[in-house]
């Protein structure tokens, strides 16, 4: 059986994808980058976390197509490789965080 008409294979990789952000260092090395280019080393500064352990993270995020990378002189200033994972971030965000939810089950207009 099909989910919504993907592939197995592309399910697979969204699986993949979503598992990334699983991990609460990749999480939030992400969500540093959302709204600004930023330099790898104020990336592990803001953090607390160490230079070589966030290199390790953004080499997968690179990979996954998450975040890009621009060379500027001696450092690497990350951003988000496009605006579908902000996106994405910000609307599970918003329905964590900032909506209020009225603790109901009762489906809201437009819930199937």
């Amino acid at each position: 059986m099909r989910n919504d008409g993907l592939q197995p294979d592309q399910t697979a990789q969204l699986a993949e994808t979503f598992g990334l952000l699983a991990d609460p260092t990749r999480l939030s090395i992400v969500v540093v980058c959302m709204e600004r280019e930023i330099p790898a080393g104020d990336i592990a500064d803001e953090l607390g976390l160490s230079a070589s352990l966030v290199s390790h993270h953004l080499r997968l995020l690179r990979a996954a197509r998450m975040l890009r990378g621009e060379r500027r002189g001696k450092q690497v200033f990350y951003s988000m490789a496009d605006a579908c994972v902000r996106d994405v971030l910000k609307i599970m965000i918003d329905h964590l965080f900032i909506h209020e939810h009225g603790g109901s089950d009762e489906p809201h207009e437009g819930d199937d």
